[in-house]
C-alpha cells in the first residue's frame, strides 16, 4: 500500500519487469534485432544507434563519435560504424523467449516446453529420415540415408550445426561490409550534393562576372561613340560655319549689286544729258569693278562630303563574333591582378 494516497499498489509482473529492461532507451520500445551491445555494457537496437551515429557524424568516412544514451559513456567507433558493434545474441534470445511467452499468454518466466508436434523437415526420398547433416559438394542439406545409400553417397558432408555456425558467421560479415559500403555511399552522396551546390555558386559568380564585363564592353563602345559623334559634329558646325559666311558674303554683294542696278536704271531715265553725263562715268566705273568681284570665294568640291568618318568594323565584328572563354596563364593572371591593385591605388 501507498502510505501518501493510501491505495494498493500492484507489484509489477515478472514479465512487466522483464519487459521494462529490455526496452530501448532511445525509441522506448522492446529492442528490434540485431540488438548491439556498446562497451559500456548497454544495450541498442542497431537501428536506433544507427540514426544516433548518424545524427552525429553525418560525414562518418572513417568512424565517428557519440554517447550512450544511458549512462553518457562516449562509444568511438571506426570506418564499420554500429556495424562494428557485437551482437547481444543473449538479449536477442531473451527478446524470442518472451515474445513466445506472450503468445501463449504465459505469464512466468520459465521456458516453453518443446512441443512434441512440432514438424521437422524430414527427406524427399526417405520419408522417414529427418534432414541432419548438410552436402558441402551439392550445397544443400540431407539425410543420413542419403550419404551412405543415395545420391550423395560419394559427397563430402558435414554436420547442420558446423555449416549453420560458418553460414551465420559469414552472412554477418556479408552484412558489416553491406552497412560499411552503405556508410561510404552516404559519403558520397553528401559529397556530391555539395559538389551540386558549389557548381551552382560557383556557376552564379561566373555569370556575374560576364554580366560585368560585357557592361564595361558596353560602356567602352558607348563613350569611343561619343567621341566619334563629337568630332563629327564639330566638323558639321565648322563647314556650316564656312558655308554660312560665304552666303553671308554672296548676300551682300547681290544686295550692292542690285542697288546699283536700280541706280544705273534711274540714271539711263534721266532726261537731263548733263547730269547723265556726271554720273555716268562713275556708274559705268562701279558696275565693271562690281561686276569683276562676282566671282567671290566658294567651297571646293567635295567640300560637303562627311565619307571620311565612315567607321570600318569589320575586323572588330569578326573578334567579337569568336570571344569566347580562354585558358588564362599564371603570367595573365599575375598582370591581371597587378593591374586591378594599381586601379585601386589610383
Amino acid at each position: 500500500m501507498d502510505i501518501r494516497t493510501g491505495q494498493i499498489v500492484r507489484a509489477p509482473s515478472p514479465m512487466e519487469s522483464l519487459e521494462k529492461q529490455l526496452s530501448c532507451p532511445i525509441c522506448l520500445d522492446m529492442f528490434t534485432k540485431p540488438v548491439v551491445i556498446l562497451p559500456c555494457q548497454h544495450n541498442l537496437c542497431r537501428g536506433c544507434a544507427s540514426d544516433l551515429y548518424d545524427s552525429k557524424n553525418p560525414y562518418h568516412y572513417s568512424g565517428g563519435i557519440f554517447r550512450c544514451p544511458t549512462c553518457r559513456f562516449e562509444v568511438v567507433l571506426d570506418r564499420h560504424g554500429v556495424y562494428g558493434l557485437q551482437r547481444n545474441l543473449l538479449v536477442e534470445n531473451i527478446i524470442d523467449i518472451y515474445k513466445q511467452q506472450l503468445e501463449k499468454g504465459g505469464n512466468t518466466l520459465e521456458p516453453p516446453l518443446k512441443s512434441k508436434e512440432t514438424k521437422e523437415p524430414m527427406c524427399e526420398v526417405h520419408k522417414d529420415e529427418k534432414i541432419n547433416i548438410y552436402c558441402i559438394t551439392c550445397q544443400t542439406p540431407t539425410c543420413s540415408m542419403c550419404k551412405v545409400f543415395g545420391d550423395h553417397k560419394d559427397c563430402e558432408v558435414s554436420t547442420l550445426k558446423v555449416v549453420y555456425e560458418a553460414q551465420k558467421s559469414e552472412l554477418k560479415n556479408s552484412i558489416d561490409l553491406l552497412g560499411a559500403s552503405n556508410s561510404c555511399l552516404r559519403a558520397m552522396l553528401t559529397q556530391m550534393e555539395e559538389n551540386c551546390k558549389a557548381v551552382e555558386e560557383n556557376s552564379q559568380t561566373q555569370k556575374q562576372k560576364l554580366g560585368e564585363k560585357f557592361d564595361l564592353l558596353y560602356a567602352i563602345l558607348e563613350d569611343r561613340k561619343s567621341q566619334l559623334l563629337e568630332q563629327i559634329a564639330q566638323e558639321q558646325d565648322e563647314k556650316v560655319a564656312v558655308v554660312r559666311s560665304l552666303i553671308q558674303q554672296y548676300n551682300e554683294h547681290l544686295q550692292a549689286s542690285i542697288k546699283l542696278m536700280d541706280k544705273a536704271s534711274q540714271t539711263i531715265d534721266n532726261s537731263n544729258t548733263a547730269e547723265f553725263l556726271i554720273a555716268a562715268k562713275q556708274l559705268i566705273t562701279e558696275a565693271k569693278d562690281t561686276s569683276k568681284n562676282s566671282h567671290l570665294q566658294r567651297p571646293e568640291p567635295g567640300f560637303e562630303s562627311m565619307d571620311h568618318f565612315t567607321l570600318f568594323t569589320e575586323d572588330v565584328e569578326a573578334m567579337l563574333a569568336k570571344l569566347d572563354f580562354g585558358v588564362r596563364g599564371d603570367g595573365d593572371q599575375e598582370n591581371e591582378e597587378e593591374e586591378e591593385e594599381e586601379e585601386e591605388e589610383e
